[in-house]
């Protein structure tokens, strides 16, 4: 049966291709993936799953579901661009709109593969008489995480048994152990203005009070627990040289190990926000953007993706894949490239000769720290989570740069979104045919989640952005 199901994926590749291209040829920023959502949305409705609109009151985000019954398995999928990173699948600079958004995080590839992988597992269950319920979740706006946070708050993962999910990367791995929590929030500070020459006496600069409140926090860095982040953006800093500014604010991403210690960490620069206010005689308020969790990592299910591997052929890239991989990291800084050496050297991998003449060449590693933030973190708080990463880019390559968005617009990216399409359909019928899986897992995650409830960190007075209307 799996043999079938692989062999069915591997006859409806060209399908998922064009839909994966047609997504990176259109790409849109969160809560604004309208040609996304549309695409998928009317593939799944008219492959007979039942579709869901507007979860957690996000125009962009919807579930399709298909089959009865126990047990249900999701499968995450994400679709939003990233603002500035426009480029054309070439191993050289070249935006396709100057400034434009691009797929630089390879969510054109994630979702699409969800889509493939539920596919395929549908029309497996139909033939095979198989119970159960599978789900695709179309969730918008992972770049701004907060998409699925929305989601999870509105219930919509409540009922999961186990969830899947994967991302584009330089390597075939696990992923383990978890990554952070994550929350943002905008300070906005209030003074009174005046003129910076003739009468500064008489201002209250706002300004002042966000500069103040940065050399705060940067302070603070030295007393916050190992492996704790805190970054900042002024997204205001007043009119013009000769004004003082009665308004201005900053914008904040606190990281760290748990929601717990997140939550604390945000206690701390509330109070320094406070301080600067007082030492300019401003005012200050804040608002929380996003709020994610740290992830639950489920080896029970990491270890059954993994053995789906042992199943599925290897990736085989051809030399004219390898020859555009090879430029394209050669357009990568040197020192980026030897960090990513070491990074895999540091996890026991030989590079003395990898990636010299095969940058495609990568192993299948089992477990790898992810030091970033995911929305995802939400739900695997909700339901015990497996994910993996799949070879999308040579490596080296890192997210978020135009060789990223390059990459996930070639056959490459496709061969790797392929792979781990393969891998999530394989192991959730593994799950569906054995439930002992869904009970191991379950216990792995009430074990790791040791009581503690989810409650998401959004506060339920703030709502998701308003995405843009879908053109009928």
């Amino acid at each position: 049966m799996k043999k079938q199901l692989f062999n069915q994926m591997e006859q409806s590749e060209a399908t998922f291709a064009k839909m994966a291209k047609e997504i990176w040829d259109n790409p849109q920023i969160g809560y604004e993936e309208t040609f996304a959502f549309e695409l998928q949305k009317n593939f799944l409705a008219e492959q007979g799953f039942r579709i869901t609109t507007g979860s957690g009151d996000i125009a962009t985000a919807f579930v399709a579901e298909w089959g009865t019954g126990a047990p249900i398995i999701g499968f995450l999928g994400e679709f939003d661009a990233l603002p500035g990173f426009s480029q054309r699948t070439t191993a050289t600079l070249s935006p396709i709109v100057e400034g434009g958004p691009g797929h630089g995080c390879g969510h054109n590839l994630l979702g699409t593969a969800g889509v493939e992988a539920v596919v395929a597992l549908k029309n497996t269950m139909e033939a095979e008489k198989i119970v159960g319920t599978i789900r695709y979740y179309g969730c918008p706006a992972e770049e701004l995480l907060s998409g699925k946070s929305y989601m999870a708050r509105a219930g919509v993962f409540d009922d999961l048994d186990i969830v899947y999910t994967w991302h584009p990367g330089t390597f075939n791995m696990v992923v383990h152990p978890s990554m952070q929590a994550l929350t943002g929030v905008e300070f906005f500070f209030s003074g009174r203005t005046a003129h910076a020459a003739g009468a500064p006496h008489l201002g209250r600069s706002a300004l002042d009070g966000v500069e103040i409140m940065n050399v705060g926090s940067n302070y603070l860095r030295e007393h916050v627990p190992d492996g704790s982040r805190i970054h900042y953006q002024i997204t205001n800093g007043g009119l013009a040289p000769n004004i003082v500014p009665d308004k201005a604010s900053v914008y904040y991403f606190l990281r760290g190990a748990t929601r717990d210690a997140v939550d604390d960490l945000l206690r701390r620069l509330i109070r320094v926000a406070e301080g600067a206010a007082h030492m300019t005689e401003t005012t200050v308020r804040w608002e929380i953007r996003s709020g994610c969790y740290d992830s639950l990592p489920n080896m029970t299910l990491n270890n059954q993706m993994y053995a789906q591997w042992q199943e599925i052929p290897p990736i085989d890239f051809t030399e004219e894949e390898q020859a555009y991989a090879k430029a394209l990291q050669q357009s990568i800084e040197p020192s980026v490239l030897a960090g990513a050496n070491h990074q895999l050297a540091m996890m026991g991998v030989d590079v003395s000769q990898l990636f010299t003449k095969e940058p495609l060449n990568i192993p299948q590693l089992f477990r790898q720290s992810m030091p970033g933030s995911s929305d995802l973190g939400d739900v695997s708080w909700i339901a015990p989570l497996g994910q993996v990463t799949t070879v999308c880019a040579p490596h080296g390559v890192q997210v978020h740069t135009w060789q990223a968005t390059s990459s996930f617009g070639t056959s490459i990216g496709m061969k790797g979104m392929h792979y781990a399409a393969k891998t999530m359909a394989g192991a959730a019928l593994d799950s569906l045919l054995n439930p002992e899986i869904i009970v191991n897992a379950r216990a792995e995650f009430d074990r790791l989640r040791a009581g503690k409830e989810y409650i998401c960190a959004i506060p339920d007075n703030v709502m998701p952005p308003k995405s843009v209307p879908v053109k009928v």
